[in-house]
């Protein structure tokens, strides 16, 4: 079986990570979608909110399912059969970055690292942006799936 992960603080999960997401579950038997989990990071929702989140916005893929990790990502995929990481690249910057972590990976595990190219859609996108943006009440509604913006917008409201 073609196993890969596609892991993500996904603090919430965006249109840019979902077009990834469904790309892969197009090349590989099983994707799993792993919130990797930050203590460090302050994240808006909790790693069961993002987890079901993600969970309804990709219930469509039969060959995607979803879980979550506190550690090195190797380790995850030597736990769990993952031969490939599949990343998202928007900009030359992010490839700088995870060059390295795929470099890295590769040293400590032999697992290989996959990168796509970003939708041009969503080469700005990041989560973080988002929840800045709807943060002063601008308009994200058409960067997240319906159900995320539903979440993010009532988040912000019992916050407010």
């Amino acid at each position: 079986m073609r196993r890969a992960v596609s892991p993500g603080s996904y603090d919430p999960v965006t249109n840019g990570h979902l077009d990834i997401v469904t790309r892969a579950a197009d090349v590989f038997d099983e994707v799993i979608v792993t919130v990797m989990i930050n203590k460090s990071k302050k994240t808006m929702f909790t790693v069961d909110e993002r987890m079901e989140m993600i969970r309804d916005v990709t219930a469509h893929l039969p060959n995607v399912r979803v879980d979550s990790w506190h550690g090195l990502l190797v380790d995850y995929c030597r736990a769990n059969d993952v031969k490939a990481i599949v990343k998202g690249l928007r900009a030359i910057s992010d490839f700088d970055y995870e060059l390295q972590m795929a470099q890295m990976n590769h040293r400590l595990s032999g697992v290989e690292t996959l990168f796509m190219p970003t939708n041009p859609e969503y080469s700005f996108l990041s989560s973080s942006l988002v929840k800045e943006v709807a943060t002063y009440h601008g308009d994200v509604a058409h960067l997240l799936p319906e159900l995320v913006h539903e979440r993010l917008t009532a988040r912000l409201a019992e916050r407010a």
